[in-house]
């Protein structure tokens, strides 16, 4: 090993050890790629990260992350996903676990208008909690049900995330889109389809709901139908469709949707100057964390990269002595890990630029890798200790122990495992859509 690339290890573990500690994030690898970069090639560490920032701030796909973010919390304020809950509510009132079908069933449609993990949960868990309880719905369950159900806005597009992971795997973030649409429909249907069969094999865990929580009509039912769907598959065309057909870059596709969810707020009459003003400064907050440590992570990526580190764990890693299916399943082992203790950020901007090597030189697709780190990623979402999605219930049903609801998404993680394992050994689950549309 050169002195270069022993530096660089020390600056890595020097990172791990940062982020364990508990030091924000960004201005760790700042500072550490300032000082090991003078310490390893002098003062021109300073250009490096003067062209690095100016290089990532040109990247106008990521100006469509704002944009959506916005979306998702203005959407969230128009009560659009109350709607739609409750016309499934009355829809399947009299079957089993009808509760558990019309969370998942909304939590899939509205994951197709919005990637806010933490607003989905939140939303879902105020609006369904309460009924459960009152329709004597088993805790455990619900909890499982709803955390697992706000998770999939991590991955069916438009996500935040898929559009932060395109530029850095280098790879069309419309493509990545295509790729999540299978997988996040077959994790909703392994979720669906586990809650009603628990539900029917004992019908005390979700039993049909009594008459005071059913619709009095079917004009009722069809009113709140119409009314939550119709709204909905606009703005879906609007942010998904207007990409999928090429119509729209995503960044201009992010504004359209942004510009129809003010739209339809404002139709519902929920458009007010604190909504807006609650929204910007929620998507200001995100969007500054997320823009910050990219170019943080874009500067300390390339004074690893320049020290020979990069180049020398990849070779390492390949030259071992296993098969390359074996390889990346150690990858995705490390990615689950890293999801305990990290935000879905920090993984892709960090550590998949150290992994992107490897992946290359085994001849892994690219978007099947992204759809993979993706699927891991709203794994470590429900796994203990960490499980994110379980802060974000609890605060909104704080009549629910933390145990019984980490309880009820360890099945629910169980079943991701068995989406993840279906994907690794099936690439085509997630390469069929864009061979489809794009020819890929």
């Amino acid at each position: 090993m050169t002195g270069g690339e022993i530096l660089g290890l020390i600056l890595l573990a020097c990172l791990i050890a940062g982020i364990f500690v508990g030091f924000p994030i960004a201005f760790t690898l700042l500072i550490l790629a300032l000082v090991f970069g003078y310490i390893g090639f002098g003062g021109i560490v300073f250009d490096l990260m003067v062209f690095q920032t100016l290089g990532m701030m040109k990247e106008e796909t990521l100006a469509a992350v704002p944009l959506f973010i916005f979306m998702g919390h203005v959407l969230e304020q128009a009560g659009l996903m109350e709607r739609l809950f409750k016309s499934f509510q009355f829809i399947l009132a009299p079957v089993r676990g009808s509760l558990f079908l019309g969370v998942l069933l909304t939590a899939t449609i509205f994951a197709t208008a919005t990637g806010i993990i933490g607003a989905s949960i939140t939303v879902m868990g105020l609006m369904a909690a309460p009924v459960m309880i009152k329709a004597g719905y088993d805790t455990k369950l619900s909890a499982g049900v709803i955390a697992a159900g706000g998770t999939l806005g991590i991955l069916i597009p438009p996500s935040v995330m898929l559009v932060v992971m395109g530029p850095v795997l280098g790879v069309s973030v419309i493509h990545l889109f295509a790729a999540a649409i299978v997988p996040g429909v077959l994790l909703s249907g392994l979720y669906i389809g586990y809650a009603m069969v628990r539900s029917f094999m004992n019908p005390a865990l979700g039993p049909p709901l009594p008459l005071e929580q059913r619709a009095t009509s079917y004009w009722q039912i069809l009113k709140e139908f119409v009314a939550g769907i119709v709204p909905l598959g606009g703005i879906i065309f609007a942010a998904l469709g207007s990409i999928i057909f090429g119509l729209a870059t995503p960044t201009e596709a992010a504004a359209m949707g942004a510009l129809a969810a003010t739209v339809l707020t404002a139709c519902y009459g929920r458009l007010s100057g604190e909504v807006v003003r609650r929204a910007s400064i929620q998507t200001l907050q995100t969007s500054s964390m997320v823009l910050f440590l990219a170019v943080a992570s874009n500067v300390y990526g390339s004074v690893f990269t320049r020290l020979g580190t990069g180049t020398w764990l990849a070779n390492t890693m390949l030259a071992l002595p296993v098969p390359p299916l074996a390889l990346m399943a150690v990858l995705m082992g490390v990615i689950f890990l890293l999801g305990w203790p990290l935000e879905w950020p920090a993984i892709i901007l960090i550590f998949l630029p150290i992994f992107l090597p490897v992946v290359q030189a085994l001849k892994f697709d690219l978007v099947w890798f992204g759809t993979l780190v993706a699927v891991n990623l709203q794994t470590a979402f429900l796994s203990p200790p960490v499980a994110m999605a379980a802060y974000y219930l609890k605060a909104v049903a704080p009549t629910w122990e933390l145990r019984d609801i980490y309880r009820g998404m360890f099945d629910f993680m169980a079943l991701q495992m068995v989406g993840l394992l279906l994907l690794f050994f099936f690439p085509e689950i997630a390469l069929w859509l864009p061979g489809v549309l794009f020819g890929k």
